[in-house]
């Protein structure tokens, strides 16, 4: 009887043993989250990009060189001759003037993007004064006691600040969509994205 009670007593300190060995071991596995939600959200994106699979490399027309025209088959004959000489001739003379239009249409483009960038420059700048006038306006200091119990009550200056401030930034966001229309028409047009760039 006693035996069976000392085996107990063993398998149930075993099985506490066990089971304690195994509570640890998941606390270690835990001890390497840190408790900020940002951090292992960042850690677990770091792991999940090393494990996942790399992209496929998607071709397009670009990547493929377009296959040259086979030349034509000569004849003995002059005529023959002189002819395919005039048809070079033409497409010799047709070729620098599409290079002109390029470069018409490229100076065209960037010209284009400059202007709308630096209307988005432009009325960040007003944005930015019409802030700092709205901040100094909340602390203004007005020396004349009427003046100052009028803004204090009615608040007019610094709600007409912020209603430009509202314009403003409503301005820069359609700006802003200007230059991405922009973009989308030049990849329409089939015009190089490098034009878009400064």
């Amino acid at each position: 009887m006693r035996a069976k009670a000392l085996l107990s007593a063993s398998a149930l300190s075993c099985a506490i043993v066990l089971s304690s060995l195994t509570l640890v071991a998941r606390q270690q596995d835990n001890s390497q989250q840190t408790g900020d939600p940002v951090a292992d959200a960042a850690r677990r994106a770091r792991e999940a990009k090393q494990t996942a699979p790399k992209p496929r490399k998607v071709y397009t027309d670009d990547d493929v060189s377009r296959p040259k025209p086979a030349p034509a088959a000569t004849s003995t004959t002059g005529e023959s001759t002189r002819d395919s000489s005039k048809a070079a001739a033409g497409t010799s003379s047709k070729t620098p003037t599409s290079a002109d239009q390029d470069a018409k249409a490229e100076a065209d483009w960037r010209k284009r993007f400059k202007e709308q960038r630096e209307n988005i420059a432009r009325a960040e700048k007003e944005l930015d004064i019409l802030q700092r006038e709205n901040q100094k306006d909340q602390i203004q200091y007005y020396s004349d006691p009427q003046k100052a119990m009028t803004e204090q009550y009615t608040r007019k200056d610094i709600n007409e600040k912020d209603a430009k401030i509202a314009a403003k930034h409503k301005e820069i966001e359609q700006l802003k969509q200007g230059l991405s229309d922009l973009e989308e028409a030049l990849r329409k047009a089939g015009g190089d994205s490098g034009w878009a760039r400064e």
